[in-house]
């Protein structure tokens, strides 16, 4: 069996007792990083061999993984933090677990962008989870303006390091929409900042950008763009 293990985005205590129970049982631990997989098994006092997978060396362990799956032995995969495949590795093994009929099972838990969402007070009803955006300006703004008409909440990860251009493209493209930049979710600094584009630009041009920052904006008010429309 594969099994999808989430682990804590921030505070350990956030572990369920399933996944507690998972890493405990399985042969293997699949860890995207394994110095830090290894802080969290050991607070755990859990001891268990690692196999490194992340996106430079995918082709060459996942044969191994695999071989050890088909063996046999049960294998638990983890990223650094939050829910495996979603903007972590992980994709290549399910989609190669699934080729080979290998079962498969989530231990669901903390994920980022819900954390984010349900604190943002934007619309939950409906979202649209992007990921990180392109690097550069110009294609951020090409992969902002694929969803300029929706009217579907937008949800971003993004480096402090552009946290600021991201904005400032976002600003240009979407207009000066309702938005939420939260960082640190569950520990003991955490913070969401809401307000506009603009604001949100103004408050982070003049506070500095730590940690990584996981960013809601609203999707397109379509009566407010029909108003305006009928105005003009």
């Amino acid at each position: 069996m594969l099994y999808l293990v989430a682990t804590p985005i921030g505070n350990l205590g956030d572990i369920t007792l399933r996944a507690l129970e998972t890493l405990k049982t399985v042969d293997i631990v699949v860890s995207e990083d394994t110095r830090k997989t290894g802080i969290l098994l050991k607070h755990f006092d859990i001891k268990k061999p690692q196999i490194s997978f992340y996106e430079q060396n995918e082709k060459r362990n996942l044969p191994r993984i695999l071989s050890a799956l088909q063996s046999g032995q049960s294998v638990a995969l983890v990223t650094n933090a939050g829910s495996p495949a979603v903007s972590d590795p992980g994709y290549t093994l399910v989609r190669a677990a699934i080729e080979a009929d290998i079962p498969i099972t989530s231990i669901p838990g903390p994920t980022a962008l819900i954390s984010a969402l349900i604190l943002s007070g934007l619309p939950v009803h409906s979202f649209t989870f992007r990921g990180f955006p392109p690097r550069k300006s110009g294609p951020r703004k090409r992969f902002f303006a694929e969803d300029q008409e929706s009217a579907h909440t937008q949800i971003f990860y993004e480096s402090p390091y552009r946290l600021i251009a991201f904005l400032k493209d976002a600003l240009t493209v979407y207009g000066d929409r309702q938005a939420a930049v939260a960082n640190d979710l569950t520990k003991m600094f955490e913070a969401v900042d809401r307000g506009s584009l603009s604001e949100l630009i103004a408050h982070f041009e003049e506070t500095t950008p730590r940690g990584e920052y996981c960013i809601v904006i609203s999707g397109l008010d379509r009566n407010a763009a029909r108003s305006g429309s009928e105005e003009d």
